[in-house]
């Protein structure tokens, strides 16, 4: 599987941003797609995942009702579109598959076999 991130950039507080990423290899395989992100000097967070076959869709606290993960119909890629966007948003975004995981382990990293590069999301205030 291979994955390929898109869309990030500079957009002010309120702002809005659409992510893309772009699939490839054996994803029609994959139990669920992500995005995580990573901002200076923290962890990896969760943010949303769908369950690429059925696609339903999970997402942080932090990001409900303000960002929205879907996929095309031909399932090659997902996006994540970004409104109300914060300072706190910042981070590097990446997506992720997994071809093994279990819904109670969505939100989890270390379920996620394959990753994309990533895409710098900055928010200013």
């Amino acid at each position: 599987v291979q994955l390929q991130a898109s869309g990030g950039g500079l957009v002010e507080a309120g702002g809005s941003l659409r992510l893309s990423c772009a699939a490839s290899g054996r994803i029609n395989s994959a139990r669920a797609v992500a995005w995580f992100r990573q901002a200076p000097g923290r962890e990896r967070e969760f943010v949303a995942a769908i369950k690429w076959s059925g696609g339903h869709t999970y997402y942080a606290n932090s990001v409900k009702g303000r960002f929205t993960i879907s996929r095309n119909n031909a399932k090659t890629t997902m996006y994540l579109q970004m409104n109300s966007l914060k300072p706190e948003d910042t981070a590097v975004y990446y997506c992720a598959a997994a071809m093994h995981a279990i819904v109670s382990s969505f939100s989890s990293s270390g379920a996620y076999e394959y990753w994309g590069q990533g895409t710098q999301v900055t928010v200013s205030s």
